[in-house]
């Protein structure tokens, strides 16, 4: 029996987000609307938006004894997060400098902060935690040392997620424990490198198969996603919405399907499922704040 259905090991950021008409280009200055400050950061992300579907959600990440880590601490117990795991100082709260244009499409810039004051002798001594969660999920907004640890400390039989975002090379112990590895486009190139081949995506998520995750997950934005197994690659369809801020999308849709996966769902339903989570998200400004409930996902 496993106390939490989620934790989530990543990273929280205060967002610092400013509506623009455009972006600017290479030493242009450009006129914004207010700035605006939420609560943010891949790993905060996640698990609220796991907490608000109904996952019972734990959080190890780290944050600065300051106005935005208590921001951030509040955001979670709202969200009725578990925050026993949340280490305090060491460093500033990680910002995210996000620009978001009329599309709803955003640009974004982060500082970790204390978020890379995450270390592995963190994870180490949240070994009781991570053996007592059915699913891990973690993202690269921490330490790669710090994710390879979490992959190390897994307990067996629990399932761990990668977001490897932003992307980097990934060591073949972090590649073989990924059940799924969940990536956008830009994210599959850097991961395959050289490697990579062909057009069409269904290509990238076999290449990324050979490296030795389980399971592949590649999002497709507007045009839904495909699922990768031993089983074979299927695609996963959009949801069409009127999109108003993508900010915070694919952390809901990690999340949810994160969570559907560890319920008993199969890689293709849970997709499915965070799709239509990740639909309710951009229909909404702002991160957090947009992420849906249950009854709003089966409203969609």
């Amino acid at each position: 029996m496993y106390d939490y259905d989620l934790l989530i090991v990543g990273s929280a950021n205060a967002d610092l987000v400013i509506g623009v008409e455009r972006r600017p280009g290479a030493g242009e200055t450009v006129l914004g609307s207010d700035l605006t400050v939420h609560p943010g950061g891949k790993g905060a992300n996640q698990a609220v938006a796991a907490a608000r579907l109904g996952a019972r959600t734990a959080l190890l990440a780290r944050v600065g004894d300051d106005a935005h880590g208590r921001m951030l601490l509040d955001s979670q117990w709202e969200a009725g997060v578990d925050t026993a795991s949340v280490l305090v100082g060491g460093a500033p709260t990680g910002v995210a400098l996000i620009t978001v244009d009329p599309s709803g499409d955003n640009s974004i810039v982060v500082s970790p902060g204390a978020n890379g004051r995450l270390t592995p002798a963190d994870v180490r001594a949240a070994g009781s935690i991570l053996h007592a969660a059915r699913v891990v999920s973690t993202q690269l907004e921490i330490p790669l040392e710090t994710v390879a640890e979490v992959a190390r400390t897994l307990a067996p039989g629990s399932r761990l997620v990668l977001n490897p975002s932003p992307p980097q090379p990934l060591p073949s112990e972090v590649l073989a424990a990924c059940d799924p590895l969940i990536l956008n486009e830009h994210e599959a190139k850097v991961i395959l490198g050289e490697a990579r081949v062909g057009e069409e995506p269904e290509d990238w998520a076999r290449l990324l198969l050979a490296k030795g995750p389980r399971s592949v997950v590649v999002t497709l934005g507007g045009e839904g996603s495909l699922v990768a197994s031993s089983d074979g690659v299927a695609r996963i369809p959009s949801v069409p919405v009127r999109a108003v801020d993508t900010t915070g999308a694919g952390d809901s849709f990690t999340a949810a399907l994160a969570w559907r996966l560890g319920l008993g769902d199969s890689l293709a339903d849970a997709a499915s499922y965070a799709a239509r989570v990740g639909a309710v998200t951009v229909t909404k400004e702002g991160a957090q704040v947009s992420f849906p409930t249950a009854d709003e996902v089966a409203a969609l």
